[in-house]
C-alpha cells in the first residue's frame, strides 16, 4: 500500500539560532536606538546607538551614535564609536570616532578619523580608548578682547 503525499511544512526546528539577517533599507530613516541579537543588514540611517549580533553597512547606510556588535562591516557612514570583536572597513567607508576591537581590516580608501584600541573583550568596554589630557590653549593663541 502506497502512503499518502506529505505536502505539509517541516515542522521549525525547535533552539535554532539562525535568523534571517533583518534589512533596514535606503529609504529607512530611524530617531531612536535599535538592539537585537541577529543580524543587520543597514542601508538607511540611524540616529541613535546600535547594538546587534552582526553589522553589515551599505554605502548609503550611516549611524550617527555608537556601534556595538560581535561583527561588523562598514562600507558607509559611522559618526561615532564602534565597539566590535570584528571590524572590517571597506574602501568606500567613513568612520568619525573610536574603534575599539579585537581584530580590524581597513581597506585602501576607507576615511578614519578618530582612534583605535585594542581590546580582547571590546563589546564589554564602557568607554572610548582612554581620552587625551586637555591641553591649555597657549596665550598668544588666546582672544584678547575687543575695545570698547
Amino acid at each position: 500500500m502506497k502512503k499518502p503525499a506529505n505536502n505539509s511544512a517541516p515542522a521549525p526546528r525547535m533552539g535554532s539560532t539562525a535568523t534571517t539577517p533583518s534589512l533596514i533599507g535606503s529609504d529607512v530613516q530611524i530617531e531612536g536606538n535599535v538592539r537585537t541579537q541577529g543580524e543587520l543588514q543597514l542601508d538607511g540611517s540611524i540616529t541613535g546607538d546600535l547594538q546587534c549580533g552582526g553589522l553589515v553597512m551599505g554605502e548609503s547606510g550611516a549611524v550617527n551614535g555608537t556601534i556595538v556588535a560581535d561583527n561588523v562591516t562598514i562600507r558607509g557612514t559611522v559618526k561615532g564609536e564602534i565597539r566590535a570583536r570584528s571590524v572590517r572597513l571597506e574602501k568606500s567607508a567613513t568612520v568619525e570616532g573610536d574603534v575599539i576591537h579585537e581584530s580590524l581590516s581597513v581597506e585602501s580608501g576607507a576615511k578614519l578619523t578618530g582612534r583605535f584600541a585594542h581590546s580582547s573583550n571590546p563589546n564589554e568596554v564602557k568607554a572610548a580608548a582612554a581620552k587625551a589630557p586637555e591641553l591649555e590653549t597657549p596665550s598668544f593663541v588666546k582672544a584678547k578682547p575687543a575695545a570698547e
